[in-house]
């Protein structure tokens, strides 16, 4: 017996059921066969069907319409790869002029696209730190920070491409008026062009990835399937001071996004 055919039925059922929609035989928008339909065909019961394409749902590849049926999806823009060399690269980008920063960011980085292709949401408000994000900056409870909210997504999807929640401490940026409000976004080289303006150089970006359940307003807003996660990447950025200037969760939709982490190794001395 094969690895393959120990899987349970319902999981084999929804792998040939991928496979057929990889290769264009149920095309995007078409109706999935009944559950009367797959149970005859596969020989399985309908709780096993009904798994089968919850496990669609869950690989973002079908989506569920109440009292109408269930329909393949149409591709979903991806995360192609988010790797930790692209803060080097947003780094090195802070020194180019205005014309050259506004060429490309760091979602076109990530996915592909064009600045053309991708439309930019960013709200702004001022709170206080709680304990947990005033443990994270190393301040007291109750420091005013800066709240910034950003999405950002295709021109040719509604969900959001993923959600960033990040706060900077509100003395570190306040020398430059134009960082308290919305108003300047999406700006040129990012927040790390953002802190340059004053006087701030990162030293390095550290990640600590986890996966979980969306919040409610997490799963409408990206448009999650039940039964998907999200990795919720929590960004903490240190200055050449080795102070704390921005803490950042930034949420994906785990069904269509990677995450790449190289590791470079030092050789043997032989």
């Amino acid at each position: 017996m094969t690895f393959r055919d120990r899987r349970p039925r319902y999981l084999q059922l929804a792998e040939e059921l991928r496979e057929r929609i990889e290769r264009g035989e149920l095309l995007p928008g078409s109706a999935m066969p009944s559950e009367t339909e797959l149970a005859e065909s596969s020989g399985l019961s309908r709780a096993s069907v009904r798994n089968a394409i919850r496990q669609l749902r869950e690989w973002g590849l079908v989506r569920a319409e109440q009292g109408r049926g269930t329909y393949v999806r149409a591709p979903r823009q991806r995360i192609r790869r988010r790797n930790t060399e692209r803060y080097q690269w947003e780094k090195d980008r802070v020194l180019l002029d205005e014309a050259e920063r506004r060429r490309t960011g760091g979602t076109e980085h990530d996915t592909g696209l064009r600045v053309d292709d991708l439309r930019f949401h960013a709200e702004y408000s001022q709170v206080e730190a709680d304990q947990e994000m005033a443990a994270a900056f190393k301040l007291p409870v109750g420091t005013l920070l800066l709240r910034r909210v950003y999405w950002t997504s295709s021109r040719h999807e509604s969900a959001p491409l993923s959600l960033s929640y990040s706060y900077l401490p509100y003395d570190y940026v306040k020398a430059n008026r134009q960082l308290l409000s919305a108003d300047h976004e999406p700006w040129p080289g990012g927040t790390q062009y953002q802190l340059f303006t004053v006087g701030i150089e990162l030293d390095r970006i550290e990640e600590v990835v986890r996966a979980r359940p969306p919040l409610p307003d997490e799963a409408e807003l990206l448009d999650i399937e039940p039964g998907v996660a999200v990795l919720d990447v929590r960004k903490t950025s240190y200055d050449t001071t080795d102070r704390v200037v921005e803490v950042a969760d930034i949420v994906f939709p785990g069904d269509r996004t990677e995450l790449c982490f190289t590791t470079r190794l030092q050789r043997w001395n032989r």
